[in-house]
Order: C-alpha cells, then sequence, then structure tokens
C-alpha cells in the first residue's frame, strides 16, 4: 500500500477525528482487520459481525503498534499519539477508503466472476498478463465484502494491471463489489448450481452474475462462456464491447485439436480473432481451455502479442488446494482440489481423474457439497454417477451428505464405492489406497477441511 495521510483518511470516509491527535500529516502504510497482525504504524479497522465486534480489539491493537483506527462509536477513553475516525460503519468505511484509493491508480481493472473457475481465471489471466504487465491479483480467497476492498488497499505504483476476483452467496453482492472496482474487463466463467440454496435457481444466479454490467464501463470488454446457454443469450444485448470463448461454433476466442499427456499438462490450439497458436496449460482437465481463452482475450484487448500470451500461459500456477498435482516417492500422486466443491467442478474433476495417465489406478477421495438446497441428494447422486462413468476405480466418501455420492457411484456401476461418516472412520480405506501407481484426487466443499484427508494421505507415503 501506498502511504495515506491521517487528512486523506477523513476525506476519503467523511470521518471525525475523535482524540487529541492532531497531526494530519501522519501517514499509513497499511490496513489491518486483525488485531493479531497488526503492522507498525498500520490502520486499524475493527470490523462487526454477528458473532464478534472488532472494536473490542481497539485498544490492544493500538498497543501493538497501529497509528491509528476507524471506530462506529466514541470511545470511553483514547491513548496519547494515537488517532481515531470516527464513522457510521466501519465496514463501510472500509469500502469507501478501498474505493478512494483505487481512483489513485489510473491503470486497468479486471473483474472475475461465475459459479466455478473464478480463482483458475483469475490465476491465468494474471500469468498471462504477467509476462507483458506487473500485476497485482486477488490472494487466496480474497473475493467477499471485506476481501475485495483489502486487495485493492494493497495496490502499488509499481502495478500495471489489476486482476481482482469477485464471489457471491447471495443477490446484490456482485452489485456491491461492482461498484467499489467499476472494472474496465468483466469476465463471467459460466452458470451453475453453487449457493443455490441461498439464490433459489440458476436463473437467479445468472442475475446476481450479471449484477456486475451495470459498473462495466462504457467502453469496456466483457468477455463470457459462450459454451454456457445463459451466458450465450447475452449476444448482442450489452452496451459493451463482447467477446464469448468457448469450444463451439462461431465463438471469438476457440480451443481446438486438444490433447493431454495424463499427468501435467494439456494442449491445445487457440483461435483468437487476430492469431492462431498453439497452448500449452500446465494442468489437467479440458475445462482448463475455459480460463485460458479467457486469459488470452485479456492480454489481446491490452495489446500482448502471440508469444507473449503464450509465454504466459506456461507460467501459470494455480492457487493452492486448486487441482494442485503432488508427485510422492513411490509412484503416488495426489490431486489436491480440496479447497471446494459444487456438481460443476466435481464433473470437471472427474473428468480430469479419468484423463490420468493409462494403467494408473485412478481413486476419488469425495465429500460433502454445501448449500445446494432441496436437490442436495440429487446432485450428490449424480456427482456418483459422474465418477463412475469417468472410469474411477475406488471412490471413497467422507461425510453425511457423502453416502449419496458412494450410493449414485453404486447405482452406476462402480462397486468399490465406499461411505465413511467422518475423516477418522476412513483413515484404513484411505491409507490402503496409497500405492505405487495411484492417483488419488481430493475434493470436497471448504467447510469440510478436506486439506486434512491430503495430509493424512501424504503421511502414508513411504519415505
Amino acid at each position: 500500500m501506498e502511504a495515506l495521510t491521517l487528512r486523506q483518511l477523513l476525506e476519503a470516509v467523511g470521518g471525525a477525528l475523535l482524540g487529541e491527535h492532531a497531526d494530519l500529516d501522519a501517514a499509513v502504510t497499511e490496513v489491518c482487520t486483525d488485531s493479531r497482525k497488526i503492522q507498525p504504524g498500520c490502520l486499524f479497522i475493527p470490523l462487526e459481525g454477528e458473532r464478534f465486534d472488532g472494536h473490542s480489539f481497539i485498544n490492544a491493537a493500538l498497543e501493538a503498534g497501529a497509528a491509528g483506527c476507524f471506530t462506529a462509536r466514541e470511545r470511553e477513553s483514547y491513548l496519547p499519539g494515537k488517532f481515531y475516525i470516527k464513522v457510521r460503519s466501519t465496514q463501510r468505511a472500509l469500502w469507501d477508503l478501498a474505493r478512494y484509493y483505487k481512483a489513485l491508480f489510473p491503470i486497468p481493472f479486471v473483474a472475475i466472476t461465475g459459479s466455478v473457475g473464478k480463482t483458475t481465471t483469475k490465476d491465468m489471466a494474471a500469468a498471462v498478463l504477467g509476462a507483458k504487465f506487473c500485476v497485482h491479483k486477488t490472494e487466496g480467497n480474497f473475493n467477499n465484502d471485506i476481501g475485495v476492498p483489502l486487495t485493492l488497499l494493497k495496490l502499488e505504483r509499481r502495478h500495471q494491471v489489476c486482476v481482482v476476483e469477485m464471489g457471491m452467496d447471495h443477490a446484490g453482492e456482485i452489485d456491491y463489489l461492482g461498484r467499489l472496482v467499476e472494472p474496465d474487463m468483466a469476465l463471467i466463467t459460466n452458470i451453475g448450481d453453487a449457493h443455490i440454496e441461498n439464490l433459489g435457481s440458476r436463473e437467479e444466479i445468472f442475475k446476481a452474475k450479471c449484477e456486475i454490467f451495470p459498473h462495466l464501463k462504457e467502453d469496456g470488454l466483457a468477455i463470457l462462456n459462450g459454451d454456457d446457454p445463459m451466458l450465450a443469450s447475452l449476444r448482442g444485448t450489452l452496451p459493451q464491447r463482447t467477446v464469448f470463448v468457448g469450444r463451439g461454433e462461431g465463438l471469438d476466442y476457440a480451443a481446438c485439436d486438444l490433447s493431454s499427456d495424463g499427468t501435467a499438462h494439456l494442449n491445445c490450439r487457440v483461435k483468437t480473432p487476430h492469431s492462431q497458436f498453439q497452448a500449452d496449460i500446465p494442468a489437467l482437465g479440458d475445462h482448463m481451455i475455459y480460463p485460458t481463452l479467457m486469459a488470452a482475450a485479456v492480454g489481446e484487448a491490452l495489446g500482448m502479442a502471440p508469444d507473449e500470451i503464450v509465454r504466459g500461459i506456461g507460467a501459470f500456477l494455480p492457487t493452492k488446494m486448486r487441482m494442485n498435482i503432488i508427485r510422492c516417492k513411490g509412484d503416488v500422486v495426489i490431486l489436491n482440489d480440496a479447497y471446494n466443491a459444487n456438481p460443476q467442478s466435481m464433473r470437471a474433476a472427474a473428468a480430469v481423474l479419468g484423463d490420468a495417465a493409462h494403467g494408473r489406478r485412478r481413486v476419488a477421495v469425495l465429500g460433502d457439497m454445501k448449500e445446494l438446497g432441496p436437490g442436495s441428494e440429487q446432485f450428490h447422486r449424480a456427482v456418483g454417477s459422474y465418477f463412475a462413468q469417468a472410469g474411477t476405480h475406488r471412490l471413497i466418501a467422507v461425510g453425511d451428505l457423502a453416502r449419496f455420492i458412494a450410493e449414485g457411484a453404486r447405482d452406476a456401476g462402480l462397486e468399490r464405492a465406499d461411505h465413511y461418516p467422518t475423516m477418522e472412520e476412513a483413515k484404513n480405506a484411505l491409507s490402503r489406497e496409497v500405492r505405487a501407481g495411484a492417483t488419488i484426487l481430493v475434493k470436497a466443499s471448504r467447510a469440510m477441511a478436506f486439506e486434512k484427508i491430503v495430509d493424512f494421505l501424504l503421511s502414508c507415503v513411504p519415505q
């Protein structure tokens, strides 16, 4: 973060100065919302939630070295040498500060949303752009109403492009984030069933994702998945320039001649409105063409040459727990896709496991998918069917809802599909699958914390 003076902070949030601190030229170079991670001289923003109130930690944060803080209410006492800025809402003040700070950077902003593949597309776009530009991107899962402002507040003068991931689980969230970012480019990866419990239907999910378009600049660019029927229906309806990507006929950015080595790479020929080139994607699964094509569209929009785009694709690295390929001793491969899961990403993962190199033992360790509403049982049964049809040799389902995955797999002909309510009960079965020639996929919703299963599998690898 570049330095902001106390005077600028007051201007940004329309706040009132409390306490005795009067040096309006004092500056902060960091924003912290966690009192346990205070950096010397930072601004502490105490957020409020259903189960916590950061105001309780203001004194601790200031004593740990914060220069000052926002506060939604007056204090009983004020520490000397610290500033306090009174605001109506600390969360709104975070939004206002991020919006003020973003305006200091006249660079392109790329916003990415969608039901599946947001993070992968963000990482691919950043990798491609990184072949020519200094890129700032969303880190980890900082894609919500707190994470996006904090992402913007980490911009530095050296950055030439900013790639922002936007998540949502309720209507109105993309509108809220879109008003903050006001992107030059908006990417929507697809419309799926993630968070359907909260939104009610795919049609409502589609409407929620489309909240981004009123905030896309008039001369901006929309980059959409043309193979998604709902997104394809937007053709000719948006005032901004729009391009479509995918495998279908007549799309602006298309991939063809796909081939995979089954271990680490997908190859394809990319056709754009301006060129054709061969892409070697360092990841598994045919679904990887979508982030690749979207990144190519972003790159071309910013004047990148084909060789730069190809170099950027080759530099792609996925975020942790997003189909990370872990090669272990004893010829054991673990596909760590434990970060999250929904029906669409499960289907893509089944295809990845099915493409594992010929002769390998394909094992799926799967857990509950959350927030799927009344159709949850059928969604889980369908996932079991996907893995059975993909040629999985062994399926281990862990969790309450996961029993329907196992049942669906058995119904589809996969005899070796077993269910265990907890990880502890599954350990014996898991340990027996860590053997030479095995490729083991691990995937479930975030709440299942399946990274613990990955750690357990790694502990079983012969040293």
